[in-house]
């Protein structure tokens, strides 16, 4: 056996291995290289100890937004886009949602609850029954029927939109390569733009009212089905689809009997995304009009009357509950063995229909369409009165732990005003690098580059000091959900005993709109930054909670088997094995931690959480449609900033960005 020439030796000082390895850092790193190169002279020469974004590199666009909203609203009425399809849009929505609504006065309190309840029996069986029953019942006695209604009616509309046009763009994308390719990027930048960014366009068309919460909520929840069904077009069984071909099916042929069917799981849990997001964003909609239950929520918010908001609230949530629960049993196929023959095919729609009309004829033959007025339970003045105890026994004071306002001080103190003040004191061109390094880290070059001009975007804007007091309380509320959520998630994947015990809360807590964490937090801390930050973290710890757990669940047990039999101890297999290999699931849990948080912190502005969120209120509130879309447009870019910059490396190649 022969020995390397010393010429070959000093050829290859490195292994093949980390000389690829050193190739991919320098071809990461030389964008950002030249970026900094370029940047920074310019900087410290024209803007040298300036902090701010530099005013020269500021476009105000309050002028041509303002002009714009003016012609908008002085040719509404009259000009041809708006009266022959702006209008019929508007009009077709209007009486949408009125037939809708009237139909289910005309059901009465008796025909809707027994509706909910048969409905929930055909697809799930007798329990799920009898929980939308309690769960309507539950909605009359609280007083708040006729928004119960109101709120339903707009979902029905809403979420029936959302599905044909998500299904119908699906379907496209499914059966077309080039589409998917072309709305893949922009369903992908549509699911991670809080809520609030899609009202103030529809505002500035169609006014403040039920046209522009509707066409909003249609906007917001028609994403998901449309990525879910493309999904289950294209991940339909080769081999199945082969054998249809060689039977001579034609394309549609092919479409109707195998590709839809297959597709069918996919399409369901579609159905129940979209009818999540819609009543989430249904809620949200009362800010720019909307009747119902979001509107009583959102009043007694402003009014910091927390009974009121809870009684509002509650039947929110029950409305989640039963939606969720009812289309994910349709989803898993749920069935009831005590159900027999008469709730399968035709024959278990067939009882629907019937008792339903048959309970509403009763109903109206006994004059009882109305929620009886004794029947109804006000719970509005006695949490009034529970507040006001918190208020002076637990806000401050308490012994040793302290009370939850000085908590909240505190945190406000000593983590949301110095990372505020931080990151407005450093130079924009630092932020600026930091992004870029942060972005390229963990990505390309592409996604670097679309990080920074999101970035720099929101300078141009004229909203840096808003942003930035945006981003502190964001990057706050992650830490604070990374540290709770990933010690949860592992001492779930750990203990089937605190999974089992988690999983329920972290069930009720995904069903949840976000409007309602507003609720307890108001009650628990006032108004303020410290609040929103506080329902942001509860809103997203779910998300969290789970992606972690079930990524340390799915590490190979061949490697964690090895490790034991090296004598390793539990904290060695987590530290050395375990974590290492969920790094992909960390990464996610981090992005969808990010981007939840950023959808409730905004939210938070009605609570006092200020900087954009505040600046989109009050354009909405005072019709200053100008400052409320330039910070809905700051929202756009910081969210899809944060995305890119913790978007886990193996989702970017997968997007080829």
């Amino acid at each position: 056996m022969t020995s390397a020439s010393p010429a070959a030796t000093k050829a290859a000082p490195y292994p093949a291995g980390l000389l690829a390895n050193r190739t991919v850092v320098v071809g990461k790193l030389l964008p950002f290289a030249v970026f900094a190169a370029v940047l920074v002279p310019l900087a410290l020469t024209r803007w040298s100890g300036s902090t701010a974004w530099p005013d020269a590199l500021t476009v105000d666009l309050s002028g041509p937004l303002g002009r714009t909203s003016d012609w908008i609203i002085d040719n509404r009425d009259h000009h041809p886009l708006f009266l022959y399809f702006f209008g019929h849009v508007s009009n077709a929505v209007v009486l949408s949602v009125r037939a809708v609504y009237l139909l289910l006065l005309a059901l009465g309190w008796a025909g809707v609850t027994a509706g909910a309840a048969l409905i929930a029996w055909r697809v799930a069986g007798g329990r799920l029954a009898v929980t939308a029953a309690v769960a309507f019942a539950v909605c009359g006695g609280l007083g708040m029927w006729v928004p119960t209604m109101q709120t339903l009616a707009l979902m029905v509309v809403a979420v029936t939109a959302s599905v044909v046009l998500g299904a119908l763009l699906g379907l496209a994308a499914g059966l077309s390569d080039r589409l998917y390719r072309m709305t893949r990027p922009l369903l992908d930048t549509m699911q991670v733009l809080p809520a609030f960014a899609y009202l103030l366009p529809v505002v500035l068309i169609f006014g403040i009212g039920v046209p522009a919460a509707v066409l909003a909520t249609v906007v917001y929840a028609a994403p998901p089905m449309a990525r879910l069904t493309a999904l289950g077009l294209r991940e339909a069984d080769g081999g199945v689809m082969e054998a249809v071909s060689s039977l001579g099916a034609t394309a549609k042929q092919r479409l109707l009997t195998a590709r839809l069917p297959l597709a069918r799981p996919r399409l369901l849990l579609g159905l129940n995304q979209t009818i999540m997001m819609a009543l989430s964003m249904a809620v949200i909609a009362s800010v720019i009009g909307a009747a119902g239950l979001g509107d009583r929520v959102y009043q007694a918010l402003a009014s910091v009357d927390v009974g009121a908001a809870l009684a509002a609230g509650l039947p929110i949530v029950l409305l989640a509950v039963v939606l969720d629960r009812t289309t994910a049993a349709a989803g898993a196929g749920t069935s009831d063995t005590n159900g027999g023959d008469l709730r399968g095919g035709w024959r278990g729609w067939a009882v629907v229909v019937l008792g339903i009309g048959a309970v509403a004829v009763a109903g109206r033959l006994a004059g009882r369409l109305d929620w009886p007025a004794g029947g109804t339970v006000p719970i509005a003045e006695p949490v009034n009165r529970v507040v006001d105890w918190m208020t002076d026994h637990l806000y401050s004071g308490v012994p040793v732990v302290g009370g939850t306002a000085d908590w909240a001080g505190h945190f406000t103190t000593w983590v949301l005003d110095p990372l505020r003040g931080g990151l407005q004191a450093l130079p924009w061109w630092v932020l600026l690098l930091a992004v870029a390094a942060l972005a390229l880290l963990i990505g390309t070059w592409r996604t670097a580059l679309t990080a920074v001009l999101a970035l720099a975007a929101i300078g141009v804007l004229g909203v840096w000091k808003p942003s930035l007091d945006t981003l502190s309380q964001v990057l706050a509320a992650v830490a604070v959900t990374l540290v709770i959520g990933f010690a949860a998630g592992i001492a779930a994947a750990r203990s089937a005993r605190v999974e089992a015990l988690l999983r329920p809360v972290l069930d009720v807590f995904q069903t949840l709109p976000q409007f309602v964490y507003l609720i307890p937090v108001v009650a628990l801390f006032g108004v303020g930054r410290a609040p929103a930050v506080a329902a942001a973290v509860v809103y997203a710890l779910p998300a969290v909670v789970r992606i972690t757990t079930q990524g340390l669940r799915q590490v190979d047990p061949a490697a964690l088997e090895s490790a034991r039999s090296l004598g390793a101890t539990g904290v060695q297999q987590l530290r050395q094995v375990q974590l290492p290999l969920a790094g992909p699931a960390l990464r996610l849990a981090l992005n969808q931690g990010v981007v939840l948080v950023l959808a409730v912190v905004i939210i938070g502005g009605l609570v006092g959480g200020g900087a954009l969120g505040y600046d989109v209120v009050y354009g909405l509130a005072q019709g200053d449609l100008a400052t409320g879309l330039v910070a809905g447009a700051a929202i756009v870019c910081l969210g899809l900033m944060l995305d890119r910059v913790t978007q886990p490396a193996e989702r970017v190649r997968r997007k080829g960005a």
